[in-house]
């Protein structure tokens, strides 16, 4: 039996929030069954953070835009005269 080393590949930043999450969910899904070695664990719950930072800076920067949208639409909004109706 030839002995894994220790150093993985690394992978790609994920294609879109969406493929992070699911990425994620599969890896919690394979880590609750409990049939992962230490050394696969420890590689898994790694990936695990790194998609969850990803998933963060996607939902920050999202919240952001909304945040900017919606200031815009407030301050291009005019309210109509109440004695327009």
């Amino acid at each position: 039996m030839v002995p894994k080393t220790s150093s993985k590949s690394v992978k790609a930043e994920p294609e879109s929030f969406e493929a992070a999450s699911a990425e994620l969910e599969k890896i919690v899904g394979a880590m609750e069954a409990g049939q992962m070695s230490l050394e696969d664990s420890l590689a898994a719950y790694q990936r695990g953070a790194e998609l969850l930072q990803y998933c963060q800076n996607k939902l920050q920067s999202a919240q952001q835009q909304v945040k900017i949208l919606e200031a815009d639409m407030l301050k291009n909004f005019t309210r109509p005269d109440v004695n327009d109706c």
